[in-house]
């Protein structure tokens, strides 16, 4: 894994900053196979350890081994278990929940503070609590619902995919603690090809609609699944994500475009002004007042 420590940011949340160009980028992914998940949740508890976060003890409100029911600001990964039924039988899903790193982030686009959130060359998502304003634009921008804001200190966290970990050529915890493989860590490219070979091996299997879900509405994502059945929404998760219209007018081309308009809209009812009134002039006749 030392190929893989580069730490060059190339993109800051509302800044333009150049990213640096003289270094290789490489891009790692987590692939997560939920054909060989056995929600364990060790990789919830590896993710609390490593981190050392402490989420107050839940109870299982909604019937199921959901625990606890969301993620948190002190829980950045959760494990999620559905009861489906799938062509007339009977199936106990589990997933592991937490941050996507998409390539083109829609939390990143949408956050207003200079430098909160940024993108590592490696593709992941981090947030920098030091720059966070608490705003809650992150959640808003994001189509996975992750990011939360902290009722403690009013900022936002969630996954770091353990960037400190990767930095010194690790892998995330989760990945080192999943006792059946199902987390795997790696270079995109390798990830993406297991993840292909997986899922030849599934319809081989009798798994007719095995699929790689990598969402292209945001890029693709730095945490790809293998799923056994047809659709992401069987897992709780989007089947077509991507960045919202709103957010894409707001930080796009058309927000820019309309500042530039406004900006000379201005000097030319400046300029029109003063060809029809004319310069301001003080009447020197009327002398000053107390004389």
């Amino acid at each position: 894994m030392g190929t893989l420590q580069s730490l060059d940011v190339v993109r800051r949340s509302a800044t333009t900053t150049a990213p640096p160009q003289i270094r290789e980028k490489i891009s790692v992914t987590k692939l997560i196979d939920l054909s060989k998940c056995i929600g364990c949740k060790a990789c919830q508890a590896a993710c609390l350890q490593w981190n050392d976060l402490r989420d107050e003890v839940g109870t299982m409100k909604d019937g199921t081994y959901n625990n606890p029911l969301d993620l948190t600001d002190t829980t950045w990964t959760v494990m999620r278990f559905y009861e489906k039924e799938i062509d007339g039988k009977f199936h106990f899903l589990s997933v592991k929940d937490g941050c996507m790193h998409c390539a083109e982030p829609g939390c990143l686009a949408s956050c207003p503070a200079p430098g909160a959130i940024i993108q590592y060359s490696n593709g992941i998502v981090n947030f920098q609590q030091s720059e966070c304003i608490g705003c809650g634009y992150c959640n808003t921008g994001c189509p996975f619902n992750i990011p939360r804001i902290s009722s403690r200190d009013s900022k936002a966290y969630k996954c770091t995919l353990c960037v400190d970990r990767i930095a010194v050529g690790q892998a995330p915890a989760c990945a080192k603690t999943c006792p059946t493989s199902s987390i795997n860590f790696g270079s995109r490219e390798d990830m993406l090809i297991q993840a292909e070979h997986r899922v030849e091996t599934l319809k081989a299997k009798g798994y007719k609609d095995a699929f790689v879900y990598n969402p292209s509405g945001v890029g693709g994502t730095h945490v790809i699944y293998v799923m056994p059945y047809g659709k992401a929404s069987v897992y709780g998760l989007p089947d077509n994500p991507g960045t919202s219209f709103a957010v894409g007018i707001w930080r796009g081309w058309f927000t820019k475009s309309l500042g530039v308009f406004t900006m000379f809209a201005v000097l030319l009812a400046g300029i029109f002004h003063y060809f029809k009134v004319g310069p301001y002039e003080v009447d020197e006749s009327k002398g000053d007042d107390h004389e």
